[in-house]
């Protein structure tokens, strides 16, 4: 057997890097409550999570073939592509998609697709350079891009879903970091009435 990095102690701290780093910021604005650590708690989670299961494993002592690097490249769509990796990564980044909308102040779908496929690329870059350089058991593959950037508008489509729900929009903005402006309720004829009268006295 080949010695591997230990996942654990390099992805534990990576959670805790990473939660801490977004909640300071909170904590000097005087914004940070309880929901919106919790969606921190959440980012931090899901990116050692990504990079357990993307990066790993990664072999110290595994001979590195040489030759050609395409040999780690799958550019062909859906070429000997199971339907159940199809659905993985999909799943993989449902969560990256509602989280997404929650951290910025104007969220929208295509800043959804845009952060999918710019985190999907940094991971199959990532697979790319440790399976040739390092012996690593994941190959760069364009099937993987494009599901996850589904699986990342698919995340976005289920909370702009849960917002349209009576009440819920409420519940989810305590989450939301940035204050996203909410359409002005319009006014009660009778309260325009009130205010035309007043104008005219």
């Amino acid at each position: 057997m080949f010695r591997q990095v230990p996942v654990l102690p390099v992805v534990v701290p990576l959670a805790v890097l990473v939660a801490a780093v977004v909640l300071v910021p909170l904590a000097r604005r005087g914004r940070l409550t309880a929901p919106r650590a919790a969606v921190a708690l959440a980012l931090g989670v899901y990116a050692a999570g990504i990079v357990a299961n993307t990066v790993f494993p990664i072999f110290l002592d595994k001979p590195v073939p040489e030759g050609d690097w395409m040999r780690h490249l799958a550019l062909v769509p859906l070429a000997g592509y199971q339907l159940g990796d199809a659905l993985t990564n999909v799943a993989v980044f449902v969560p990256l998609g509602m989280l997404v909308p929650l951290l910025t102040a104007r969220p929208s779908w295509r800043r959804t697709v845009l952060v999918a496929t710019s985190v999907s690329l940094g991971i199959e870059a990532t697979q790319y350079v440790t399976a040739h350089a390092l012996g690593g058991g994941h190959i760069a593959d364009v099937n993987d891009l494009v599901f996850n950037v589904l699986g990342g508008v698919l995340g976005y489509g289920v909370l702009a879903a849960l917002v349209r729900v009576p009440g819920a929009a409420a519940l989810v903005d305590r989450f939301r970091w940035p204050d996203v402006p909410r359409p002005a309720a319009t006014p009660a004829p009778a309260e325009v009435d009130r205010a035309l009268r007043g104008l005219a006295g």
